[in-house]
């Protein structure tokens, strides 16, 4: 009772710390929720149909991607400009996905699993793995066995990491087509369904069969509108705004920012140029003599020397006339081109060689080892190599396919080099043997290109490069620059230091590169990170140090009328130089009613457009007149207009020869060639429309 009397007497302490532990627990919760809200808006790289992109499966798309386009095209080092191509590609991959999957999820549209299994495996393969190389056969056409073969290896069991690590390449490379696939087909019949929505109809097709029905030869003259100087023309501003307003859904924008920049271009100094020269001059007598050439090559070369032979068509330009019209220790140079130097020394001529063989193999692990002479001999008295090789090879890829490994040439990367001096050393039908921890491999070389006339070439290159000393004084000149100047001083500043001052004008937020700079969007985003006036530090851009400041910065909206005065201006001259024409010619012809005359009288040539209907897009050489091409379809036969006005200037024309195509109206054909030509523009039309009117929240710029 005594316990239970004090906690009483105290109860008013004992609620506030109770409240206090709870409000504590409370706030504890919500800021570790928050913290988690706060972390995955952070991860969000965009919103796109309500949905949000998380960076990682952003980043894994490009990732995806980027092996898709290795395995496609060959290449293994990808370029900035690739690069960045293939992430904008996954961008506009996901946006359009997201779009049109939250389309089709509201009409009802899917692709079913077995509508999917038939385009990719079944008996209705779709255009997109057809066309792929990868499940091309020897002939280089598709392979439903290609095709089969690959699915099956991405079942195999991995043997090494090496192994692993082309299994999920290859899953990632069918996930990543059979995705598309599932795309395609999902666009496709929102197409259908969009261009079966939106028909012609009879009235359309009695219009269209109308409009071509009847046609004209049309003889006119035209005085262009540069015939008048735009400074006779006088334009208020008054007149700019009112047509401003009547435009202004025309000038719609996204938010953007403009730079002026000096590029400091990174190049070696003279004495860097100085400092090579020596430097080769001194290996000159070592090189031309050393009985180790390989040694001296490889310690200071650009190029290493690896005994590999050049034909014709593989030695460097500069070299070609003294790599095949020298003896065997002939050397030149030092030769200086494009700022390097060289020498090169023949190591041994005359050899004749193919430049790519066709091999095959089989590949017994260490525990099957015994087998390899016995296979041998199999193979040497005339046994079925590919039999072998099925029962076999532990490569499952290669034992399907009979071991084939196909043509490869001297420089093929990832394969070693010893199967490489091999297989062009072997004679065709020759068997060898490699062998590494692994196990052992017989390859056999079932075919050879023509040899050719081949020579070996050590060839010392050293490139002139600039020094750190000379990157250091460039870097401090741009430094300084910057340090000395705001960005109301940049364009005089750079003037006085007779530095070029270049201008990027509208960057978007998504823009990967300015101009031809390379590594250049780590300044975009500092352009949209700063206010306009702002000078930026120095950016290390690749061989270029870049100071920039920005000029301009605009919100999504609206262009201002300032932006676009200069094309409103242009538009109003036109229609006051039109006026002052039409009023020229029209009493010129109440003088001489004659386009003969009244071209002498203008100093236009009388021209002819021939064939004219009403569903005519072009006039003629003139182009897109439709305003003239609908005068001429309803003035008449023979008869001369009053002055039309078009877009390059005035016309007056005179129709002849009305022709009447007598072909029985089709209603059921001309609909049909309505929908056909609708079919081209229409989905894309309605995408685009889908775009525009979507939610988009493109954070890219807070990671690239």
């Amino acid at each position: 009772m005594a316990i239970l009397g004090k906690i009483r007497s105290r109860g008013v302490l004992l609620m506030l710390i109770v409240g206090f532990a709870l409000f504590a627990f409370i706030i504890g919760d919500a800021l570790t929720q928050g913290s988690t809200y706060f972390n995955k808006s952070r991860e969000t790289v965009a919103q796109l149909a309500g949905e949000d992109v998380n960076i990682k499966d952003y980043t894994a798309n490009i990732d995806q991607m980027t092996e898709v386009y290795k395995i496609e095209t060959g290449q293994n080092e990808l370029n900035e400009d690739i690069t960045n191509q293939l992430r904008t590609s996954v961008w506009e991959s996901m946006l359009n996905e997201k779009l049109l999957f939250a389309e089709a999820k509201k009409l009802g549209l899917a692709i079913g699993t077995d509508e999917l299994s038939d385009r990719l495996i079944g008996n209705n393969i779709h255009p997109l793995i057809v066309q792929r190389r990868a499940f091309a056969g020897q002939d280089g056409k598709f392979s439903r066995p290609a095709l089969v073969q690959f699915l099956n290896s991405l079942e195999t069991t991995p043997e090494n990491d090496e192994m692993r690590t082309q299994i999920e390449k290859a899953k990632s490379y069918w996930k990543f087509w059979e995705k598309n696939v599932k795309i395609t087909l999902l666009q496709e019949k929102y197409n259908a369904l969009m261009t079966k929505a939106v028909t012609a109809n009879s009235l359309d097709a009695q219009s269209e069969y109308e409009a071509a029905k009847k046609t004209f030869d049309v003889s006119y003259v035209v005085q262009p509108y540069f015939t008048i100087s735009d400074s006779t023309i006088e334009i208020s501003k008054s007149d700019i705004k009112d047509l401003y307003s009547k435009r202004k859904n025309l000038f719609k924008q996204e938010a953007n920012s403009s730079l002026n920049y000096v590029v400091f271009s990174v190049k070696p100094s003279a004495e860097d140029y100085k400092k090579v020269e020596t430097t080769i001059n001194n290996l000159s007598s070592e090189f031309k003599t050393t009985a180790d050439v390989a040694a001296v090559v490889n310690t200071n070369s650009d190029i290493r020397y690896d005994g590999k032979p050049y034909s014709v068509q593989t030695v460097p330009a500069n070299l070609k006339v003294f790599a095949f019209g020298s003896p065997a220790g002939a050397t030149i140079g030092p030769l200086f081109e494009n700022d390097t130097y060289t020498m090169a020394r023949v190591m041994e001529n005359g050899i004749m060689q193919a430049d790519s063989v066709k091999i095959r193999h089989i590949f017994l692990k260490k525990a099957d080892e015994s087998k390899t002479d016995s296979i041998w001999k199999a193979i040497a008295t005339g046994g079925d190599f590919a039999a072998l090789a099925r029962k076999y090879s532990a490569v499952e890829q290669t034992a399907a396919n009979g071991g084939e490994i196909g043509w490869i040439v001297a420089d093929v990367q990832g394969l070693d080099k010893e199967v490489l001096t091999k297989s062009f050393a072997s004679a065709v039908n020759g068997i060898f043997t490699v062998k590494n921890d692994q196990g052992t491999q017989l390859f056999q070389v079932t075919a050879k290109t023509a040899p050719k006339s081949k020579v070996k070439l050590a060839i010392l290159q050293m490139k002139v490069s600039p020094s750190n000393m000379t990157v250091s004084k460039i870097f401090n000149e741009a430094k300084q620059f910057a340090a000395e100047l705001k960005g109301e001083d940049f364009a005089n500043k750079a003037q006085e230091k007779k530095y070029v001052v270049r201008t990027a004008n509208e960057l978007q937020a998504a823009t990967d590169k300015i101009a031809d700079i390379a590594q250049s969007r780590q300044i975009v985003r500092w352009a949209f990170e700063n206010k306009k006036g702002e000078v930026s530090d120095v950016y290390d851009c690749d061989n270029q140090f870049v100071v920039a400041t920005i000029t301009d910065k605009a919100e999504k909206g609206i262009r201002p009328i300032e932006k676009v005065t200069d094309q409103l201006k242009a538009e109003l001259i036109r229609e006051k130089k039109a006026a002052l024409m039409i009023e020229k010619l029209t009493a010129q012809l109440a003088k001489t009613p004659s386009l003969n005359s009244l071209g002498a009288t203008i100093n236009s040539e009388l021209k002819v457009a021939p064939a004219v209907n009403f569903s005519a897009y072009q006039f003629g050489a003139a182009g897109f007149e439709p305003a003239v091409i609908g005068k001429a379809t309803t003035l008449g036969a023979n008869k001369i207009s009053a002055p039309i006005k078009g877009n390059a200037g005035v016309y007056v024309i005179q129709t002849s020869n009305p022709t009447v195509n007598n072909t029985t109206f089709d209603k059921k054909m001309q609909i049909s060639m309505l929908n056909s030509r609708m079919s081209y523009s229409l989905p894309y039309a309605i995408i685009q429309d889908i775009r525009d009117k979507a939610d988009i929240k493109d954070n890219r710029m807070n990671f690239f």
